[in-house]
């Protein structure tokens, strides 16, 4: 039996194999009118495509609680009910291929309102669909982009309730896992890390001061995400930064506390909270911390990261070293890539019946 084909459960959820997608935005919603943050035909296309391939686990891209927590005006949101009618379409048809529907919950925070990437990426005025973005301290991300409002203890709070909305809608679109995406320097990682977050109130300073924003936000999605539904937390294990921002260590230490506010699985990456780092890339170059959380502590990891082939896949999970992989550009490259993979390992895949000519 292939690790990497077999199922994998979480609370009364069965996700049918380890072989999961990441969320990678795809920049094409509306900017502006009814539409504005809704999916739309790419969107479905896109997923559907990786879910008649075999994708056990779908997580829909970073998906904004308000307009000013995108990062970009073409970013996906669940701040209404049109969204969530949208997204109904796309639950619905994953379910019907035997992928699990999860979505990503997110703020861009001090990383917000920048154009998509093929336009090249920089911040945008209003004049382009943008506003002012905002931070836990009134520190750029770098020399391009604006320097941020300070959010106040009252916003921080109104945010904290604009997550737990969104779970709502998330369950009313038809999501069975919930990601809140406190990684890659968006707002959640910004108040973790030192290296943004210059607060010297109750969010900022200390290490617990630093986490107390990401717990808040667990707490209010986990009080309304149904309870027999898993929590997942993407982190970044480290700004790449040694001891000046988010290390290695303090993940470790804060894995085993999201375990205790109910998250079920530390979706672990790295970097994005601080410019102009160097990072070793390479195949696997991730995984060694998500292997670290799941050898330290009792929560269950998945690993990303340059993990594009199936012999490479199914030792991480094998090995022990996380429960599930997730494969972002391999899969924009190849939707059927858990098809290919499973006729590769001896394991059964779910093909759509009219697709049965290509096994």
């Amino acid at each position: 039996m292939s690790a990497l084909f077999e199922p994998y459960a979480l609370r009364s959820l069965t996700i049918p194999n380890r072989v999961w997608m990441p969320p990678m935005c795809q920049y094409s919603a509306p900017p502006e009118g009814p539409q504005t943050g809704a999916p739309q035909d790419w969107h479905f296309a896109h997923y559907a495509a990786r879910a008649t391939g075999g994708t056990g686990l779908i997580i829909v891209e970073a998906t904004a609680v308000s307009p000013e927590g995108r990062i970009s005006p073409y970013d996906l949101g669940i701040w209404n009910d049109t969204q969530v009618e949208a997204f109904r379409r796309i639950t619905a048809f994953l379910k019907s291929q035997g992928t699990v529907p999860g979505i990503q919950i997110g703020h861009a925070g001090r990383k917000a309102s920048t154009d998509r990437p093929w336009k090249g990426g920089a911040p945008v005025g209003p004049e382009e669909h943008g506003w002012q973005s905002v931070a836990p301290s009134p520190v750029a991300f770098d020399e391009r982009h604006p320097v941020p409002a300070e959010l106040s203890v009252e916003q921080i709070r109104e945010i904290v309730g604009q997550f737990a909305d969104a779970a709502r809608r998330a369950v009313a679109a038809g999501f069975d896992v919930a990601e809140i995406h406190g990684a890659h320097g968006y707002l959640i990682g910004e108040f973790l890390s030192p290296h943004s977050n210059k607060r010297t109130d109750a969010y900022g300073g200390s290490y617990e001061n630093r986490t107390r924003f990401a717990l808040e936000v667990v707490d209010a999605m986990r009080a309304v995400w149904p309870e027999d539904k898993p929590l997942f937390f993407r982190i970044s294990a480290t700004d790449w930064l040694d001891d000046a921002g988010w290390t290695a260590d303090d993940t470790v230490r804060f894995a085993s506390e999201l375990k205790e506010h109910g998250v079920d699985l530390l979706d672990v990456s790295t970097g994005g909270n601080a410019a102009g780092v160097r990072i070793p890339v390479g195949p696997g170059y991730q995984v060694p911390f998500a292997a670290r959380v799941k050898a330290e502590t009792e929560l269950p990891v998945a690993a990303v990261g340059l993990i594009t082939e199936v012999e490479q896949a199914e030792k991480i999970v094998a090995n022990g070293e996380a429960d599930a992989v997730l494969l972002g550009r391999e899969l924009l490259r190849d939707p059927s890539w858990a098809r290919r993979a499973g006729r590769e390992l001896g394991a059964e895949v779910h093909v759509p019946e009219q697709y049965h000519r290509s096994v």
